[in-house]
């Protein structure tokens, strides 16, 4: 299990609009190599504006060095009026830890109550925050053959920062096209990528 400390804070926040969403407020949470960035077209107006996270994982070796990131975009109608990523990684994880991370960092990003989706290729965190969460706290963290839920800490993790918020949880099939879940995909391994060894020049 690997464990989760503040090591690097990058925030990329320009000066502050006149009105600002609650999704678009943020403050630093545990995660190793964090990275945040984020980019305004047009403020609109905020109330007819849908809100998504998209996220992804990647992992090199499972167990081994491994990402997570986050893309959120907010819309009018089609057009995105704002665009936020967060992206980062550990040494020594699992992809569904990685993919439970990208989904708990999007969400604890967020400092005020906020109606979101959540976009996810991992049916591990779909089905687990949707059905299988109920059963496990029903039973003390414990699965239906009482057993100890596995990444237990960070199922819990997610489970409260979901409790703030009006999410819905989605699912769509990764590397498959769709644009916004690649470049999820992309930050992912962005966020893998100061953890992976160097390959010398006789590899």
């Amino acid at each position: 299990v690997s464990s989760c400390s503040a090591v690097l804070l990058v925030d990329t926040t320009p000066p502050a609009a006149p009105t600002v969403p609650a999704w678009a407020e943020t403050s630093p949470h545990n995660a190793t190599n964090i990275t945040s960035s984020w980019t305004l077209s047009v403020d609109g107006d905020v109330n007819s504006q849908t809100v998504t996270y998209y996220t992804d994982a990647a992992c090199s070796g499972n167990p081994g060095p491994g990402g997570w990131g986050a893309l959120l975009q907010a819309k009018d109608g089609e057009t995105v009026v704002k665009e936020r990523t967060l992206n980062g990684g550990e040494p020594e994880t699992t992809n569904n830890r990685m993919e439970l991370l990208a989904a708990i960092n999007a969400l604890e990003a967020l400092e005020r109550p906020s109606s979101i989706t959540v976009v996810t290729d991992s049916a591990y965190v779909k089905n687990g925050v949707t059905g299988w969460i109920h059963g496990w706290k029903q039973n003390g963290w414990r699965t239906s053959q009482k057993k100890p839920v596995k990444n237990v800490d960070l199922w819990q993790r997610l489970d409260d920062a979901q409790t703030r918020h009006d999410v819905t949880w989605e699912w769509v099939k990764g590397h498959a096209g769709h644009p916004e879940n690649e470049r999820a995909d992309e930050l992912a391994r962005a966020g893998m990528a100061p953890f992976k060894p160097e390959k010398s020049k006789d590899d």
